[in-house]
Order: structure tokens, then C-alpha cells, then sequence
């Protein structure tokens, strides 16, 4: 055989050889870390607290965005439901509050903040250490009233940091999921309640459904549902004059 037929008879056995593409596996996403009590914004759609939060529910350790913002979705897109105030109740504290962080990866980080607004209230440093999978940091002093308290944890090695929202009702009071509770349309007036028809008594309690005269116990009284409505945690009767009457 020639030395032309022989390169020829070479390409050939080469280009009979099948091509096989090897699929290599992605790698897996990365954990990062979210405050779990007082229940952040994700912790609360995390555990189903509050419902239809769409993928952050599935993953409340991912909002990790550029550090020096001041957004409880971290500029993620898919996390916008983070940043609407009125779908997350309030957890009622006094003005020194306790936050617990759990942690999927244990970062190198520089600082732990908190923020009400654009005011810090508290920084923690953590010298470029990486922290334990649980840690705890206590703030004092916190306004009186329905506060949000955007954490941010700066990572010491990357441009990034996670953040999370707490909401609370700092000395007691309303902790409604909004500044504004809900009120009767002004066009309805409120039921009579001697012409109402109860639903059977029972004690006050987190996600039912109660229809208008509904009466339920609640801190050694009794109550009547004035507007129809699925309670929330935080909707406890003495907190919403709005869709409860003190009998």
C-alpha cells in the first residue's frame, strides 16, 4: 500500500469512529445561610407560613447578591416576593431581640450587619473567620412600633454578601402583615352579632378560616369575627380590631 492510500485508509478508520459526547455533572447548587428566628422573609415561606413565594421557598439560603445593598431579595429577580412588606406578618419583641442564623456553608466572612433602613444598628465582626453552621447575635435597643431589620452577612472573600428581612413589632402591639390592617369595606356595615350565626367556639388559632360571627377565645376572652378572613400569625384578635369584636 502506497503511502496515499495508507493516510487515506488511516482518516477513514478515524472518522468511523463514533462520536461520544460525555455529559459531566453539573455542579450542585451552593448553600449559603438564612436567619431562621425571628423568622425571616424566606424562613416564613420556607416553612409555610406564608404560602405562593414561589422558588425561595424551596431554597431560603440563596439570596446572595453585591454587597452594599439594601434589598431583602438581594437584586434577585426571582426573590422579588421578598421585598413586598405586606405578605409578611410580624413577630411581636421587645426592644432587645436575639437573631438565629442557620448556615448551609460556612463562609469566610468579614461582618455581620443589621439595618433599619439605611440606619446600622449593629455590627458584629467575625475577623475573616469562618463562622459556626448556628450562631446567634443580639441586638438591643431596637424603635418601638413595626420595624424591618435587614441582616447582611459580607463574605471576606468574594464581592458578595446574603441578606434577610425580619420583620417585628418591637414593644407589643399589632403585628398585621402590613402597617394597615384590614378594614371593613365602608359600604358593609358590621354584622349584628345578635342576628349573626356562630360557628362552634373553640380557641384562636393560625391559618382557619373564619366566617363573619365566628366567636373564638383568645387570652381568657371571647371574640367575634366581624370580617371573613384566614388568620395569620400576628392576626391574633386583640391585634385587628378590624375583624374582631370583643363580646
Amino acid at each position: 500500500m502506497n503511502l496515499r492510500r495508507r493516510v487515506a485508509a488511516i482518516a477513514g478508520g478515524i472518522a468511523a469512529v463514533p462520536l461520544v459526547l460525555v455529559a459531566l455533572p453539573s455542579s450542585p447548587a451552593a448553600g449559603h445561610g438564612w436567619i431562621t428566628s425571628p423568622p425571616s422573609r424566606q424562613d416564613m415561606c420556607a416553612t409555610g407560613r406564608v404560602a405562593n413565594c414561589g422558588p425561595i421557598q424551596y431554597e431560603p439560603q440563596s439570596v446572595e447578591g453585591p454587597k452594599g445593598l439594601r434589598s431583602c431579595n438581594g437584586g434577585l429577580a426571582q426573590f422579588a416576593v421578598l421585598n413586598d412588606s405586606s405578605r409578611f406578618p410580624a413577630t411581636s419583641v421587645g426592644s432587645t431581640v436575639t437573631f438565629n442564623w442557620r448556615l448551609t456553608a460556612a463562609h469566610r466572612t468579614t461582618t455581620w450587619e443589621y439595618y433599619i433602613g439605611n440606619q446600622r444598628i449593629a455590627q458584629f465582626d467575625q475577623g475573616n473567620q469562618q463562622p459556626p453552621f448556628t450562631l446567634s447575635h443580639t441586638v438591643s435597643g431596637l424603635p418601638s412600633g413595626r420595624q424591618t431589620v435587614l441582616a447582611i452577612w459580607n463574605i471576606a472573600d468574594t464581592p458578595m454578601a446574603f441578606y434577610a428581612c425580619v420583620d417585628l413589632q418591637v414593644g407589643g402591639g399589632s403585628t398585621s402583615p402590613s402597617p394597615n390592617p384590614p378594614t371593613p369595606s365602608p359600604s358593609t356595615p358590621n354584622p349584628n352579632p345578635t342576628t349573626s350565626a356562630p360557628q362552634p367556639g373553640g380557641t384562636w388559632a393560625p391559618y382557619v378560616a373564619y366566617a363573619v360571627g365566628a366567636r373564638v377565645t383568645y387570652g381568657g376572652r371571647t371574640y367575634q369575627c366581624i370580617q371573613a378572613h384566614t388568620s395569620l400569625p400576628g392576626w391574633e384578635p386583640p391585634n385587628v380590631p378590624a375583624l374582631w369584636r370583643a363580646l
